[in-house]
């Protein structure tokens, strides 16, 4: 552990005011800088990176101890920044793995159910918890998937050079069914969003930050540090930024409603795979397994 990083967990156990249960989830990393009133996480699940039931409980729980412990009137905080501790990837997404299982199964309810979870949890975040802060996703690798639809419900998006974008579903005849047609249309228009989810292209940190949808470039292995410098230069305009994000998402007029809607039509679209469909999804882990093995051997 790097000795800022050190520095950061002794603050964190001292302030009593912080529910300590926030520091001790299983798949996230939680470190509190009170100098800058900014909450670090990082994800940190065992094996492939991606959002299984076990890291959506740690999210669900991580969201309800900030809303408990952070605030007006409570702990102060004005940032909160998720970022990834997998080498080389922010995270794969969806949980593949059980999606398959649950497909083959036809159970419609629990594809649902794992769908309104990943959607009340985007919605808490774009509501920033109901908190005058911003939201900061800290991208150093790989966001394909449910981890690049992730990162749409952030107020801002910092991306080291070498990471990737992309949303792969389309290529097992499947489409994102977690916030990306409902964020991206609204932040590149329906067109631009609709040739993104079907393209099965990979985008570089470059490509998004030309859509806007990137909002600060790093150099490789200096994303952390670049997030730093962000709340540095945003901390005298905080007031304002965090009013002009609740101005645009005012403008939306995005509710959960509309995401349950869409992960209902997800889960639909899911039970009409085929057995070829679903041999390409398995490909598709594989890979990512791979892929991610080679990183952290590198």
């Amino acid at each position: 552990m790097a000795s800022d990083e050190a520095e950061l967990y002794a603050e964190s156990a001292l302030h009593a005011a912080i529910p300590g249960e926030l520091f001790d989830l299983a798949e996230l990393d939680v470190l509190y800088d009170e100098n800058a009133a900014t909450l670090w996480t990082f994800m940190n699940p065992p094996g492939r990176p991606t959002f299984t039931p076990a890291l959506l409980h740690d999210f669900e729980a991580w969201q309800d101890l900030i809303g408990a412990g952070f605030g007006p009137g409570k702990v102060p905080l004005r940032y909160l920044v998720l970022g990834s501790r997998a080498q080389g990837v922010f995270c794969f997404g969806g949980d593949l793995d059980l999606f398959q299982r649950l497909i083959r199964e036809r159970d419609r309810e629990a594809l649902v159910r794992y769908g309104h979870r990943c959607c009340a949890i985007l919605d808490r975040n774009m509501a920033t918890l109901d908190i005058p802060m911003l939201t900061i996703g800290l991208v150093q690798g790989a966001a394909l998937g449910g981890g690049f639809e992730a990162l749409l419900s952030f107020d801002y998006i910092i991306a080291e050079r070498q990471a990737t974008f992309g949303l792969p579903e389309i290529m097992f005849g499947l489409y994102p069914g977690m916030g990306a047609h409902a964020l991206l249309a609204r932040k590149l228009g329906s067109a631009m969003a609709d040739r993104i989810i079907v393209s099965n292209r990979t985008y570089t940190a470059e490509e998004m930050y030309d859509l806007g949808i990137v909002h600060a470039l790093a150099e490789p292995g200096d994303g952390v540090n670049a997030v730093r410098d962000f709340v540095k230069k945003s901390d005298r305009r905080h007031a304002g930024l965090v009013g002009a994000r609740r101005a645009t998402k005012q403008v939306w007029q995005l509710d959960v409603a509309e995401l349950n809607r869409i992960t209902e039509i997800w889960a639909d679209t899911a039970l009409q795979l085929t057995e070829t469909d679903l041999k390409v999804m398995n490909r598709l882990v594989a890979a990512q397994a791979r892929l991610a093995e080679r990183i952290a051997a590198a």
